[in-house]
């Protein structure tokens, strides 16, 4: 008797596992934007300035990654996926391990954030392809029945780097005074790097190239694919699925970013809530990602997506009006709202769809480009610009609900008009011809 199939495959776990560990440092970056380093590379005596300045740094981050995508896309459609996957994951440890070393504005003044920056930025260069590249190796390695379940579960894994990142911040600054944390403390969550960095390959060398892409070598050779060339093979599909990307990124970086910041200078609640509240939001997450993936697998990525969007479009009013109360159980539910059962369901639908929106062959680039711009252009720019809405209201959150929620809007919108994916509804991209090496 033939032994049956499992619905998840040993590479989408070893891929989950080494996103989490590359996850933990650009996780990691984003808690300490919020809340540690504009007290040790901007203190400028204005906290609103001080914190601004520090976000900035965690946009730059982002600026960086359609760059890094788009390079690494390049090769991951040339050289494979695994390769890739290499490549991100020591770009994104050093980065985080050198940020650990760097001297503060107290000892060399400007040049401090200057070189804060450039980390950022390698950073970013290697978030570009780490994501696309585990997702795409996880969905093609699985059976097309459980493509969404496994495509999905990669963002399982930034779901663990985040909750292992957000508690190793957490407890390190609970067991020294304030005084200490702000001197050398904060320092102990990156160094740990380069733990992560040897633990990511270890994982990472075990596991093989996706026999969608071999077999693509195989029966027409490297692909000497170009830029243009993605334009060409996805046609409207690009710009679609950067709308599409729109909803994830609000949905994520909100409430993991900039609700940190909001609770701590206009809530005025204790660190510990929100972080808190990020881990449990966190920890839910390994059950519902996986459950959206295979929603999206029994009916298609596009509605849930769809259901999402919408969903957190009406939900950001009542959101900010529950982070207000300033009760830790109320703060946690309104983070599991948005951050865990909005984001979940457009996480998910998002990798469903990507991982058969595009030919294999320009697959890497496409899935990298349309997201990492977007992930630039909002994702980067969403905690700047969501403490600038809340000065300009006032102190109030009332602008950024009405932008967040038109956002999440248009995001639907340009999935209504993607193409649907799933069982029974291939997305039949055009087939690539490009020269190849033999």
């Amino acid at each position: 008797m033939a032994q049956r199939s499992r619905p998840i495959k040993f590479p989408t776990l070893a891929a989950t596992v080494g996103t989490a560990l590359e996850w933990y440092d650009f996780s990691l970056y984003g808690t300490a934007a919020a809340l540690v380093l504009p007290k040790i590379f901007f203190p400028t005596g204005d906290p609103t300035i001080a914190v601004l300045s520090s976000l900035a740094t965690f946009a730059v981050g982002f600026f960086a990654r359609p760059i890094g995508g788009v390079i690494i896309g390049l090769l991951g459609d040339r050289f494979g996926r695994r390769q890739m996957l290499l490549v991100t994951l020591l770009l994104m440890s050093i980065s985080s391990l050198l940020i650990g070393l760097l001297p503060t504005y107290a000892s060399i003044g400007l040049l401090a954030p200057a070189l804060l920056v450039v980390l950022r930025v390698f950073q970013g260069l290697g978030a570009g392809g780490e994501y696309a590249g585990a997702m795409l190796l996880s969905a093609e390695h699985a059976q097309p029945q459980h493509r969404g379940l496994n495509a999905s579960i990669a963002s399982v894994g930034n779901a663990v780097g985040s909750v292992v990142a957000t508690a190793v911040f957490f407890g390190v600054q609970a067991l020294m005074s304030e005084e200490a944390f702000l001197s050398w403390g904060w320092r102990v969550p990156f160094l740990l790097s380069i733990g992560v960095a040897v633990a990511g390959v270890l994982i990472r060398l075990r596991v093989t190239d996706s026999p969608e892409f071999t077999g693509a070598v195989t029966e027409h050779g490297v692909v000497r694919s170009r830029f243009l060339d993605m334009f060409r093979a996805g046609g409207r599909r690009i710009p679609l699925a950067m709308l599409m990307s729109i909803g994830p990124n609000v949905l994520s970086y909100l409430p993991s970013v900039y609700a940190l910041s909001y609770l701590a200078t206009s809530v005025q609640a204790p660190t510990w809530i929100g972080l808190v509240g990020i881990i449990i939001a966190n920890l839910l997450k390994v059950v519902t990602i996986p459950t959206a993936g295979w929603l999206s697998d029994r009916f298609g990525g596009k509605p849930i997506m769809i259901i999402g969007s919408v969903a957190g479009a009406v939900l950001f009013y009542p959101f900010f009006f529950m982070l207000d109360t300033g009760t830790p159980v109320i703060i946690w539910a309104a983070l599991v709202m948005i951050f865990t059962l909005c984001c979940d369901m457009t996480l998910a639908s998002q990798a469903a769809m990507m991982s058969s929106l595009f030919e294999v062959r320009v697959r890497y680039t496409s899935v990298t480009f349309s997201r990492e711009i977007t992930g630039a252009l909002v994702g980067g720019t969403l905690p700047l610009l969501a403490t600038w809405l809340t000065g300009l209201g006032g102190g109030t959150p009332w602008l950024v609900s009405v932008y967040c929620g038109v956002l999440c809007l248009i995001c639907a919108a340009g999935t209504a008009f993607l193409p649907r994916t799933g069982p029974g509804h291939p997305a039949n991209p055009a087939p690539v011809t490009r020269p190849v090496l033999r």
